[in-house]
Formats: C-alpha cells, sequence, structure tokens
C-alpha cells in the first residue's frame, strides 16, 4: 500500500504492523492507551461529525493544544474531509490569535483547558468566521469534546468516505503560522505531499522499528514533531505523551522510551543537573564522577579514540555511565534535536555516555527536514547538522553562503502572500536566510542568519549566532545575545543560569541568601562571569570578542516577548527593550 496523504499512514500502519499502543497518555495516573484501529476510528468520528456540521473542503480548523491523543484524532479527522489543520502556539498573545484566526477564516477551534478557552473566546467576537470552541479538559460554560462527539449518529460514513476518496496528495493539508523574530505571522502551506515526502525521506534515517516506543513531548503545533509523529505512524513505533514538561523525568523512567526528539536546551538542563550533582559528591566518588566526565568531553565521535581510551570509556560506562542512560529510560537507541545548535560537548559526552544524539535542520517552510545527521557508524559529523535527506536537494548560493533548498516538501507557499513567497522561493529555490558550509563536501553546518549579521563601525562583518552557541557552552549562561552593530566592539547581553551560578556560589562560600539581583552585584559573580566569557574569546578573532558584557536578573520568555513561541530570542525586540543597559556598555570610558 503506498502512502501519499497524511490520511494513508493510520492504514498503511494497520496493515503492516497494527498496534496495540499507537497512542497512549496518562489518564489519572494510569496509561491510557489506542490501538491502531482506535486511532483510526476516533478520527473517523470525528471526520463525521465535521461533515454533520457543514464543514466543506478547504475550511480551516484550529488546534490549540498540548500534545494529546485528542490532537491527532482531530487533525486526522480535519484532513480525512479535505479540510485544513490550523495548529496553533498555545503560548502566543490574544492579538496574535486574532490575526491568525481571522487570517486563515478559521471556521472551529478546539483548545486544551480553561486558559486557553478563555483566550480564545476573549476574541470571538472579533473573528466573525468562528462558529464554536470546544475544549478537551472541561471547562465551565464551554462546550467539551464530548458533546462534539454526541453530534456523531454513525449516519454519514459513506460520506466521509467519499471526501476521502477525492482529498489529492497536492492539496493543502495544514497552515502554520510563524511568528519570526520580527514582523506579523507568516501563514506557511503545505500539502499532504510536502508534509509525506519529508516523512519518506527522513524514515530511512531514524533508527525507529515496530519494536519501538517514543516519548512525545515537543508541541505538536510545531512542524518538526508533528513530521515526526507522522513518521512514527508510518513506522509503527509507538507514541506516549508526556504529562507536561515537568514531569519528563518520571516519564522516561516510566515509558522506557527507544527514541524522542528534542531541543538542545533540554539536554543542556540534564547536563547541567548533572554536573551539579557531581559537585555535591565528595571523595573519591566525585574524583571518579569527574574524571568519567573529562573522559566523555575527550570522545572522538569518529572512533579514533585509541585501545588505552575505550579501555577508561568501558570503566566509566559501568560506574558512571550507566546511570545517565537509566535515568533516560535505560531503553535509548536515539535522540535528534533541532530548532537551534547542538553545542558538541553535549554530542561527545552523551555519546560518550552511549546514548546518541544527532541533530536535524530544516524549516516550517521545509516540511521541516533538510538534513539529519545519521546514526550509522562513521556517516555522521558533530558539529554540524548531518547530510542531506533522500529527495532533497540542498546547495550554496556562491556569493553569500546563503543555504537553498529544493524538492517535493518545499511548501506551496505563505497564505494571502504572494509578494513574501515570491521573495522567499526564486527559480524554483526556498532561500532559507541561513548561511552555512559543507564539511567534507556532504555535512552541513550552518554558520549563521543572512538578516543577523551585522557590521561594527570598524566595517567588519560579524556572525552573533557562533559566538552565542559557543559562549552558551558555560554551565553558567543561560541565555545570551551578542550586540554591536556600527560600534567599535562587541558587547553582550547575559542571562545567568541561576541554580549554577547558585551552586558555584555556595562551594565559594558566598552568600546566597539574596535576590538574584543583588547576588548579580557581587563582584565574585561578576568576576566568574569575566573569566568564562575571556576564555571563549580565545576562540575568535580580536574583532568577534565580546569586550563587555551586562549581567541581567531576568529571564527572556515569550511572555515577556523576547523570544519567538519556537525559544528563538527576538532581536530588535530586546535591543528596544534593553536600549538603556546597551547604552550603558557602550557610554563606558
Amino acid at each position: 500500500m503506498e502512502v501519499k496523504r497524511l490520511i494513508d499512514l493510520l492504514s498503511y500502519q494497520l496493515k503492516h504492523y497494527s498496534q496495540p499502543d499507537a497512542i497512549a497518555a496518562k489518564i489519572n495516573g494510569e496509561w491510557k492507551k489506542y490501538s491502531t484501529q482506535d486511532v483510526l476510528d476516533n478520527a473517523a468520528k470525528v471526520s463525521r461529525v465535521l461533515l454533520k456540521l457543514g464543514i466543506q473542503p478547504g475550511d480551516k480548523i484550529a488546534l490549540v493544544a498540548n500534545n494529546r491523543p485528542e490532537w491527532n484524532f482531530v487533525d486526522l479527522g480535519i484532513l480525512g474531509i479535505g479540510a485544513v489543520t490550523v495548529p496553533v502556539y498555545p503560548t502566543i498573545s490574544e492579538g496574535e490569535y486574532k490575526f491568525i484566526f481571522n487570517d486563515a477564516e478559521v471556521k472551529l477551534a478546539f483548545v486544551s483547558d480553561h486558559g486557553l478557552y478563555k483566550k480564545v473566546r476573549g476574541i470571538s467576537g472579533e473573528v466573525p468566521s468562528l462558529q464554536e470552541i470546544y475544549s478537551f479538559d472541561v471547562v465551565p460554560g464551554a462546550k467539551h469534546y464530548n458533546d462534539f462527539l454526541a453530534l456523531d449518529d454513525n449516519s454519514n460514513q459513506a460520506a466521509v468516505d467519499a471526501r476521502a476518496a477525492n482529498v489529492k496528495a497536492d492539496e493543502l493539508a495544514t497552515i502554520i503560522y510563524t511568528s519570526g523574530t520580527t514582523g506579523v505571522p507568516k501563514g506557511v502551506m503545505l500539502s499532504h505531499n510536502n508534509i509525506v515526502s519529508n516523512v519518506l525521506g527522513v524514515s530511512g534515517t531514524l533508527p525507529l522499528s515496530n519494536e519501538h516506543r517514543a516519548l512525545s513531548f515537543l508541541p505538536l503545533c510545531h512542524i518538526f514533531e508533528r513530521t515526526v509523529t507522522y513518521t512514527y505512524f508510518y513506522k509503527g513505533s509507538s507514541i506516549y505523551y508526556a504529562e507536561s514538561m515537568e514531569t519528563i523525568a518520571d516519564n522516561l523512567k516510566e515509558v522506557k522510551p527507544h527514541f524522542f526528539t528534542t531541543v538542545p536546551r533540554l539536554l543542556e538542563k540534564v547536563y547541567d543537573k548533572i554536573v551539579s550533582t557531581g559537585h555535591g559528591l565528595t571523595g573519591f566518588k566525585k574524583t571518579l564522577f569527574f574524571w568519567a566526565l573529562n573522559l566523555g568531553l575527550k570522545y572522538d565521535d569518529r572512533g579514533n579514540n585509541g585501545v588505552f581510551y575505550n579501555l577508561q570509556l568501558a570503566i566509566a560506562r559501568k560506574l558512571i555511565f550507566t546511570k545517565w542512560q537509566a535515568a533516560l529510560g535505560g531503553e535509548l537507541v536515539g535522540i535528534v534535536t533541532g530548532a537551534a545548535a547542538l553545542q558538541t560537548r553535549l554530542a561527545k559526552v552523551f555519546g560518550a555516555a552511549g546514548i546518541r544524539v544527532r541533530q536535524g535542520y530544516g524549516q516550517t517552510e521545509t516540511s521541516p527536514v533538510l538534513t539529519v545527521d545519521r546514526f550509522e557508524d562513521g556517516e555522521f559529523c558533530l558539529g554540524t547538522v548531518g547530510q542531506v535527506i533522500p529527495g532533497v536537494e540542498v546547495k550554496l548560493d556562491p556569493t553569500t553562503k546563503e543555504i537553498l533548498a529544493r524538492g517535493p516538501n518545499i511548501m506551496m507557499g505563505y497564505y494571502k502572500r504572494p509578494d513574501i513567497t515570491a521573495e522567499t522561493i526564486r527559480d524554483g529555490w526556498l532561500h532559507t536566510g541561513d548561511v552555512g558550509e559543507f564539511i567534507d563536501g556532504k555535512y552541513l553546518k550552518i554558520t549563521d542568519r543572512i538578516k543577523e549579521l551585522f557590521k561594527t563601525s570598524g566595517g567588519k562583518y560579524v556572525a552573533p549566532q557562533v559566538i552565542e552557541n559557543k559562549l552558551k557552552e558555560s554551565p553558567y549562561i543561560e541565555q545570551i545575545m551578542v550586540i554591536g552593530e556600527n560600534e567599535k566592539f562587541v558587547s553582550a547581553l547575559v542571562i545567568a543560569n541561576f541554580p549554577s551560578v547558585i551552586d558555584w556560589a555556595k562551594r565559594q562560600n558566598l552568600d546566597t541568601n539574596k535576590s538574584n539581583e543583588e547576588l548579580l552585584k557581587d563582584p565574585a559573580i561578576y568576576k566568574l562571569f569575566k573569566d568564562e566569557i575571556e576564555g571563549f574569546n580565545k576562540d575568535f578573532s580580536h574583532v568577534e570578542q565580546v569586550k563587555r558584557f551586562k549581567l541581567m536578573p531576568n529571564e527572556w520568555s515569550i511572555d515577556g516577548g523576547e523570544l519567538t513561541p519556537t525559544m528563538k530570542v527576538k532581536r530588535k525586540v530586546v535591543i528596544e527593550k534593553y536600549s538603556k543597559e546597551i547604552a550603558e556598555i557602550y557610554n563606558v570610558n
């Protein structure tokens, strides 16, 4: 059976390896499992009700919800009658909801809980197309998902089947709004074929089978986790949804997943927590811990470690690293990271611990994967985003080194925006806005964003992302933004990783019974950061080195407006918001 449309994926799974736990979620302390047939039946039920409510092919339906089985049921039910899923981030503002709902002319909305219902209900009076809002959780005054399902009398399945038969692979399946770092949200239009081609291209590069369990916690409204989810369907891997970001550690131990996707920051936090635990040890245990850790940091990912190193590593894995594996469930065969750069040292030390971490690269506009590092020995290169996946072409602009992409996964265009579509896709090639280079002729390395390059007053171009990624290797730096446009030198705004800073301060017998703001005023803390930054400065040319910095007491956030929903820093917003602090940096004589 050939898979051409997203709605073919579960039927393919049913035919080849029907699963008793295709999808699972924890309800009232117990894991509730849905078989492949259960998922298909629930999706069909949603389709029947949508048809009864008059939803037509091409109508837009919003999903504003956390990862849960109902997300999949509704998504597949929407797609099954030729309608269009509009997934929306739960964390955006009411103003952005209003823009997206009106731009897409959303007919129905499904939300998770009371907070999201309140947000969407708050803008519903300004969205003429919106007919009804349904909540997955019980919310006073809201129509519940069960009220929606109760409309089904199973009388129109033949009509649903007819609709499904008429869904074409090249038709619009979803509109995903990306806020980016500037401007209003843009609706990326992806067809069934865009995403299915990506699923087929990715599936052969990941260590997945129908005997594997995956833990899912990255938001399904992001194309990364959504395409991975469709890939799980295709490969027959069972999906277990984490209860929340706070319960991931417990869920890992319960589910014992073979695979999961994540963002680098989560792995950084895991690593920082491990190191912090090591600092709390004493005597021989502490010595052994940091011996193993330092050994891991010297790990050669190409396998050129030598006999003596391998002997030491075997000891370190038996005594120390098995505990790391156990904390992640004990049965992992692979992790893939995306959305931001993965620090090479993390990939090295996790690799030494027997935990294979690879990173991929792509954009919403590319459905999303363009490249991914392989899991096979000799087929990966840490520090890069891997090799181009089958069916996709990637090249570099000969002048700017911008990464250009072409293939069946490239978006249909931006919804109602032919102007910016024409700017982005030229001569059949999507212009990513990222700058890169190929290592050994096949491994792609991202070096910067074209629009984020800035020029100092001395006329020298600086790539801030490279510097930021390096400095974030410090366990004491949570967030950082490098600045210096039209200035004499490069500087930075730095957000401290306060748990790590406080641990360090306690080891130095400093007073930590104070606010974050007061803590940062301690000269010893300032010197800690100065020494950290100066240590990393040695990796950069004179013009790229961070000469001055400002320690900031409050973390940047989505709610604060400094981060996009995918956790990227909005440089323009930060520069405007902290103009006083930046002025203080450059006004110092």
